[in-house]
């Protein structure tokens, strides 16, 4: 494989080389993901590998006017590959979960990851039942169906903010809006029953 300036890899992936500039770079981005990827991927790592490669490649190709020349071509490039291959393994890890399985049927199993404490004492736990219930409440009754999924998924299920927007059919962005106005929300509903969040959470903390 020939060494290419920066200049030249723009050029050739651009250019009448282009087909032999794909492959020369889909050999350079096999050697760097498949170091990457050797302990998080114990099966069919080469076969992933190559679907991985396959979609970094048209995501670069996409996105080299992005490509400020701040670094080697390929280093940018791996970098990029190294992004699509996470972001599809946490796809897969998350594929066979609904969004119905994170949130809670009954309000009996209502803890959000967050306010869990292993051992309360007597009186404390009686205070966390109380405060969770109060919790579940406003979940149920001031938030939209979308706001109590999103949140849910999130801070009980532990669901990445990005696999939440694929699967509520929007993106990162509105997401973020969505939880913003949702915790919005219940900051102030818990001020109006005299509480503040940082408060909610200290009656949580183990200790």
């Amino acid at each position: 494989m020939q060494t290419r300036t920066n200049e030249e890899w723009l050029n050739d992936l651009r250019g009448q080389n282009q087909d032999q500039a794909i492959e020369d770079l889909r050999s350079v981005l096999k050697r760097g993901l498949t170091f990457a990827l050797s302990s998080r991927i114990k099966t069919d790592l080469e076969a992933q590998v190559d679907d991985f490669i396959q979609d970094a490649i048209l995501r670069i190709l996409d996105k080299m006017d992005t490509f400020r020349g701040e670094s080697q071509f390929t280093t940018w490039a791996q970098k990029v590959a190294v992004r699509v291959a996470f972001t599809e393994l946490r796809r897969q890890r998350w594929k066979d979960i609904s969004l119905e399985d994170l949130i809670p049927e009954d309000s009996g199993d209502f803890t959000p990851l967050v306010l869990a404490d292993p051992s309360p004492d007597p009186e404390k736990q009686a205070t966390q039942t109380l405060l969770s219930e109060m919790i579940e409440t406003m979940l149920n009754e001031d938030l939209t169906e979308r706001q109590r999924t999103a949140l849910l998924a999130i801070l009980q299920g532990g669901m990445p903010i990005e696999e939440v927007a694929r699967r509520m059919d929007t993106n990162r962005n509105a997401l973020y809006k969505l939880l913003h106005d949702a915790r919005k929300q219940m900051r102030n509903r818990l001020l109006e029953k005299g509480l503040t969040p940082e408060e909610v959470l200290e009656a949580f903390e183990s200790g």
